[in-house]
């Protein structure tokens, strides 16, 4: 990590400075651990207490936490550490450590060899394509874009300014990225839907999957997640939704924009999730229904209907939270009996 001073931090941030100004940090730390070196962060009551003996070198603190509360120790401190007290705690260690990750992580140029980049296809200067990548008849590649060993990039595919499609991802044919996404390793997108229909005799046909997938801007897709391409028209994955690893996302499904689908959550076919919603881990969400906007789901819930209104919802089927934890109570007090 590179270093830092509790001063540049401040600057950095914005935020108010308490302590020791020149102490330097080049690491991170949960507050109970943190030693000399180390910056960590408070944004719990419950880790309050740390305060009055951490060793860390730099805090930052949500300054709602301690106001009128904690009186930190004003001027220039000779040794020590530092405080500094900031609107929001892990949104600003969020904030340094994209610093730090470009610092560590400068983008990549050049095409490495060996690969395949098919006739025709434009290469940007700044992009970088790694040894063994596939890109196919067709593709379109945004400025900036990384392309790292192993990707497969299907013909007539897009892939917007800025995104980095880690290693091994395979993005089949006519898919279509936005700019700034990040594809992590293992992702599949556009495989096909899974469609099939017994015959008279009860054999199971395969329905042709003949759509696309399409992922708008500021997307980010964990590790070994599979997004299906449409039978027909699109799967949509709009901007800004954030997508954890081992995410099942059949065809024609439609994930609002910043939505977040935690891992192992499985959506099947043609169902709509709103804006702002999130689905927990596990969560199993049947086809062909309708999300609303704003809407929680606790791990392992299911959603066997549409869900209409706004809100927090737990268990299976799922229901109102407040709802299922009255209910949770009641079938232990019966199983007691």
């Amino acid at each position: 990590m590179i270093q830092f001073s509790a001063q540049q931090i401040a600057a950095l941030l914005g935020g108010q400075l308490y302590g020791n100004s020149r102490a330097m940090v080049s690491d991170v730390a949960p507050i109970e651990q943190a030693e000399a070196g180390h910056l960590s962060f408070v944004t719990e009551e419950k880790y309050l207490p740390y305060l009055g003996n951490t060793k860390a070198g730099v805090v930052l603190i949500t300054r709602s936490l301690v106001e009128g509360k904690i009186s930190f120790p004003d001027g220039e401190g000779k040794a020590g550490g530092a405080f500094i007290l900031v609107e929001n705690a892990r949104g600003a260690m969020g904030q340094l450590l994209q610093i730090v990750s470009k610092a560590m992580n400068p983008p990549r140029k050049g095409v490495e060899q060996p690969s395949f980049v098919a006739e025709g296809v434009e290469i940007p200067e700044d992009a970088y394509i790694g040894a063994f990548a596939y890109i196919g008849a067709n593709v379109r590649l945004g400025k900036g874009v990384q392309i790292y060993p192993n990707a497969y990039i299907g013909e007539d595919s897009v892939i917007g300014d800025n995104t980095v499609v880690y290693a091994g991802v395979k993005i089949y044919a006519r898919s279509r990225i936005g700019a700034n996404c990040i594809i992590h390793a293992g992702v599949v997108v556009g495989g096909d839907g899974f469609g099939f229909e017994p015959d008279a005799q009860g054999v199971n046909q395969k329905i042709p999957q003949i759509g696309n997938v399409i992922i708008e801007d500021d997307v980010e897709i964990g590790a070994n997640t599979t997004i299906d391409r449409a039978m027909m028209g699109s799967t949509i994955i709009r901007r800004n939704a954030k997508i954890d690893n081992l995410v099942q996302i059949a065809h024609n499904v439609e994930v609002g924009e910043s939505t977040f689908l935690c891992a192992q959550a499985g959506i099947a076919g043609s169902t709509k999730i709103g804006r702002h919603c999130v689905l927990a881990g596990q969560v199993g969400v049947a086809g062909h229904i309708e999300i609303a906007d704003n809407c929680v789901f606790g791990a392992q819930s299911g959603v066997p209907n549409s869900v209409r209104k706004p809100g927090t919802y737990m268990g299976y089927p799922a229901i109102e939270a407040g709802l299922w934890r009255r209910a949770v109570v009641r079938f232990k007090q019966n199983g007691q009996r």
